[in-house]
C-alpha cells in the first residue's frame, strides 16, 4: 500500500492535440511548481509514444504518467510506454479484471505504478475496492467530459451536472490507497479535495486547456498554476 502524502502532490493533466504545446504547457508547470506531468488522452491519441517520449527527455526527474485508458491488451500498452519513459499508466476499471491484472503485472514488472480509472462505473466505491484488490496503487475517481456536457444527463439530475464530488467520499472511504478526483473542477473545487481525504491534486480541463478546443488557454497558465499552489502553501 502507498503512503498517503498529507502535503498535496500536484499534477496537470496535458490534455493538448501537438507535443510543441504540451511541452510548453508543460514548461509553464514545472517553472510554477507542479509536480507530476500528464500525458492526456488527447495527446497521446495524436502523437502516440513520441508525446510520452518528449515528455521524458525535457523532463527526466519529473513523473509521467501516461493516461491510456487501456481497455484490453493491457500487458503490451504498459510495457510501450514504460519504455517511452512513463512512470505511471491508467487502466479503466469497466476493462474486464484480466485487463486489469495484466497491467498490474505489466507495471510491477517494468517499474511502472498503475492507476485505476472508475468512469462510466455505476457503483464507484465498489469499482475502487474491486480495482484495489486487483493490485492497483491509486484510484482516479471520474466524472467524464461527455457525460457532465450532457444535457440529457443534466436535466435527469435536476439542472445539476455530475461532478466527482458525486461520490468522492465513499470511494475516499472505500480504499485504502491514494485517490484522485478528476473532471471539470474549479480552482475552489480543487482546493477542496484535501477536506476529503485526496491528497493528489490533477489540474486539467477547463483549468488548464480550453476545455471545447483541448488547445492552450486564452488566459496566463503559469500564473494560475503559481495562484493554485500558492493557496496550498507551496
Amino acid at each position: 500500500m502507498l503512503a498517503q502524502s498529507r502535503q498535496p502532490v500536484v499534477q496537470i493533466s496535458l490534455d493538448l492535440t501537438s507535443i510543441d504545446e504540451a511541452l510548453d504547457h508543460a514548461r509553464k508547470a514545472v517553472r510554477a511548481g507542479v509536480d507530476w506531468l500528464e500525458a492526456g488522452t488527447p495527446l497521446i491519441l495524436a502523437e502516440g509514444l513520441r508525446a510520452v517520449q518528449a515528455i521524458r527527455r525535457e523532463f527526466p526527474k519529473h513523473p509521467v504518467v501516461a493516461d491510456l485508458k487501456t481497455m484490453d491488451g493491457g500487458y503490451l500498452e504498459v510495457e510501450m510506454m514504460a519504455k517511452a519513459g512513463a512512470t505511471h499508466v491508467v487502466v479503466m476499471a469497466r476493462a474486464h479484471p484480466a485487463t486489469v491484472k495484466a497491467v498490474v503485472k505489466a507495471g510491477r514488472d517494468n517499474g511502472v505504478r498503475v492507476m485505476g480509472d472508475d468512469l462510466g462505473c455505476e457503483d464507484k466505491p465498489a469499482a475502487a475496492r474491486m480495482l484495489e484488490d486487483l493490485g492497483v496503487d491509486y484510484i482516479v475517481h471520474h466524472t467524464g467530459y461527455d457525460e457532465r456536457r450532457d444535457p440529457e444527463v443534466i436535466a435527469a439530475r435536476h439542472g445539476r451536472a455530475p461532478s466527482p464530488f458525486d461520490e468522492l467520499e465513499a470511494v475516499v472511504k472505500a480504499v485504502k490507497i491514494p485517490v484522485q478526483a478528476v473532471g471539470g473542477l474549479s480552482v475552489e473545487q480543487v482546493l477542496q479535495l484535501p477536506e476529503y481525504g485526496v491528497y493528489h491534486l490533477v489540474l486539467g480541463a477547463p483549468l488548464t486547456v480550453d476545455a471545447d478546443s483541448f488547445k492552450s488557454p486564452a488566459y496566463d497558465l503559469e500564473g494560475l498554476l503559481r495562484e493554485i499552489l500558492g493557496k496550498l502553501g507551496r
